[in-house]
């Protein structure tokens, strides 16, 4: 069984083109993706709970 690849806090802010300063920002009012805070603190993220979280952003237009 293979594992699903995890994102870094990098490829993150690429895909959101976001400084990490505005991650942390959103992250400290709760809308962050979630994550997941390693003993070293680095953050990974799962690429579909990620995937997920930005579709649940998406504006419908009427």
């Amino acid at each position: 069984m293979r594992r699903e690849p995890h994102l870094k806090l990098a490829d993150v802010l690429h895909e959101l083109d976001m400084s990490r300063a505005a991650f942390y920002r959103m992250r400290a009012r709760g809308k962050a993706p979630k994550c997941i805070k390693l003993p070293n603190g680095h953050l990974r993220f799962r690429r579909h709970e990620f995937d997920a979280w930005l579709e649940s952003h998406e504006e419908t237009t009427h």
